[in-house]
């Protein structure tokens, strides 16, 4: 599977069909995890950014990230809001919006002004013709400065599911 849509698996984890607005993260149904009341707030950019990639708002998108944000991906690396801009954003934002994604577990904590959500679940549908079966795990660091909490870096690893038996 691409890099691309490794990072787009993973990008339209938290997301149902229905995200609705550039900015307001679709209702997350119950999963199983923790996310300690102080990082309630962090948890909640994740959800925003989700959810401007599900609507197509790619600027939306890049104002939840750090202008230093690090993005990791199957050993690769964009350094920054304009590296990832520049490069997979509208794609990530295209298999957002195409695929389905189904999340079972989170956790986070925040100390201070830094914060962290940790997050898994199955992305499923088709996109580009090709059908999509996924289970996606995505990190993400989150500080907080003058303008409130931002992604500062993003894991993003995805898998096919094994077989059962």
């Amino acid at each position: 599977m691409s890099r691309s849509l490794c990072v787009l698996a993973v990008s339209a984890l938290l997301l149902s069909a229905g995200a609705a607005g550039a900015h307001e993260p679709a209702p997350l149904p119950q999963v199983q995890g923790t996310v300690q009341a102080e990082a309630a707030e962090a948890a909640a950019v994740v959800d925003a950014f989700h959810a401007a990639l599900k609507a197509g708002d790619t600027d939306g998108a890049l104002a939840m990230l750090a202008g230093d944000v690090m993005i990791f991906e199957e050993g690769g690396a964009e350094r920054s809001r304009e590296e990832y801009a520049s490069h997979h954003l509208g794609a990530d934002a295209a298999f957002a919006a195409a695929v389905e994604a189904t999340p079972a577990r989170r956790s986070g904590w925040a100390a201070g002004d830094v914060a962290w959500i940790a997050s898994e679940g199955r992305t499923t549908g088709t996109f580009n013709g090709r059908p999509i079966d996924r289970l996606s795990a995505e990190t993400m660091v989150l500080k907080r400065g003058p303008d409130g909490w931002r992604i500062a870096h993003i894991h993003w690893s995805s898998r096919e599911p094994r077989p059962a038996g």
